[in-house]
């Protein structure tokens, strides 16, 4: 359970945002999954409880019993599955396409579109052919093989940076040769180290009142109450596996610090002119984006620092995240569209016809998806303002943010008797 829902968690788009980020603007995005380690135990010890007691499979579901009413349960079933395709299955199929043509040495966009055909057709197999529990099992093994690799990339980083305290060090230099106009631009914070930054949007890109309260509102949203994170652990024997499998998943959140963001920032020192390009002109020869580079960061060390061997290992890793990511998403959507949306209107479906619909489901999600991505390769918005980003972290955390702004103000009130649908 604790694996499964860290491997529903971290996905390819972790890989490539939280390294890129580091490489952007230093460790600041990690409080992120700090902060994340404390809200998941509050899944475990406050929510999962009532939901556990509820008897239900889907949070929609739970709306319903607990508010009354359908159209409650509707209407979270089609947010669900929006931010499904903006924030999750797009974002992952565009940052493991990323990686795979880095590594092919394929730059164009026929590449890309090509490669996510590829990465699609792994994940239909998995979802489509398996279930919940095949889905569970295989979080389990790829987690193993993801932390292996990703532990040695890092090694192989800081040995080549020479160390933590180099890294901390040399950070602050890692200025391109070649800059824009702007005086600014390219060169790294001062506030690199800090995870609490100045609270004033126009003097830091992560503000800490922002970190703080806002953070707690999409983090509730997303480790709560999102049906592919409580999916996970509704499938636990018993309450205590369930606690057990927070807890576990809840330590392993410790790692993206280390394994994706500290690699980031070690990759912008050992390539400065590349990984922190500011010149729209030369950003675009190196990655094919103007706005900047930084997103290329991760790929960038397992292209240049780890023999072949070791290569094609970082390469099974970016596959086994990405393919647990998208078959907990796959799998979660489809519940979601039968159980909360077709069986609305067909009361007396049988489970074949259920299950059919439910793949039938998962392609038209993936479509969707497909087309909605080259909108993700353009997409930089933080602090919300769209088209404005430095890299696909921060975009994907800012239409999370966007898309579930209002859930958290709802399932804070599973905990008291009063209002219902009706006030």
């Amino acid at each position: 359970v604790g694996s499964s829902l860290y491997g529903s968690n971290i996905g390819s788009i972790h890989f490539i945002g939280l390294a890129g980020s580091g490489a952007s603007s230093g460790i600041g995005v990690a409080g992120y999954e700090l902060f994340a380690t404390f809200l998941i135990l509050l899944l475990g010890w406050l929510f999962v409880p009532v939901y556990m007691s509820s008897g239900i499979y889907t949070m929609p579901e739970y709306l319903r019993e607990r508010f009354g009413g359908q159209r409650i349960r509707i209407s979270l079933s089609l947010l669900s599955l929006v931010a499904y395709i903006l924030t999750k299955i797009s974002a992952d199929l565009y940052a493991g396409a990323l990686f795979l043509q880095l590594v092919m040495n394929k730059t164009s966009s026929e590449w890309l579109y090509i490669s996510i055909l590829i990465l699609l057709g792994f994940a239909a197999v998995f979802t489509i052919a398996g279930g919940l529990t095949a889905v569970i099992w295989t979080d389990f093994v790829q987690i193993i093989l993801m932390l292996i690799g990703a532990f040695f990339l890092m090694v192989y980083a800081f040995a080549e940076v020479g160390g933590y305290h180099k890294m901390v060090e040399d950070y602050p230099y890692a200025i391109p040769s070649k800059r824009a106009g702007n005086s600014s631009c390219g060169i790294p914070p001062q506030d690199y180290m800090s995870l609490l930054r100045s609270p004033y949007p126009s003097e830091s890109d992560l503000p800490w009142t922002g970190m703080t309260f806002g953070l707690t509102i999409i983090g509730t949203y997303y480790f709560s109450t999102d049906q592919v994170m409580v999916q996970r652990v509704l499938a636990s024997k018993n309450m205590i596996h369930a606690k057990a499998g927070c807890v576990l998943a809840s330590y392993l959140k410790l790692l993206p610090l280390w394994l994706m963001v500290f690699p980031g920032m070690i990759a912008r020192i050992l390539f400065p002119d590349t990984i922190g390009c500011s010149d729209p002109d030369e950003c675009k020869k190196i990655c094919g984006n103007a706005r900047g580079c930084s997103n290329i960061a991760y790929p960038e060390l397992v292209i240049k620092l780890l023999p072949t061997g070791l290569k094609g290992l970082m390469v099974a890793v970016m596959m086994a995240s990405l393919m647990s990511s998208l078959t907990s998403v796959f799998n979660s959507a489809s519940t979601i569209f039968t159980i909360d949306i077709w069986s609305r209107f067909r009361k007396r479906a049988s489970d074949i016809e259920l299950v059919i619909v439910g793949r039938i489901f998962v392609l038209i999600l993936v479509a969707i998806s497909i087309i909605w991505i080259p909108v993700l390769h353009m997409c930089r918005f933080p602090h919300g303002n769209f088209m404005a980003s430095s890299n696909g972290a921060r975009c994907i955390l800012g239409l999370n943010e966007w898309v579930s702004s209002g859930i958290p103000e709802i399932f804070p009130r599973i905990f008291y008797a009063p209002p219902n649908l009706w006030g």
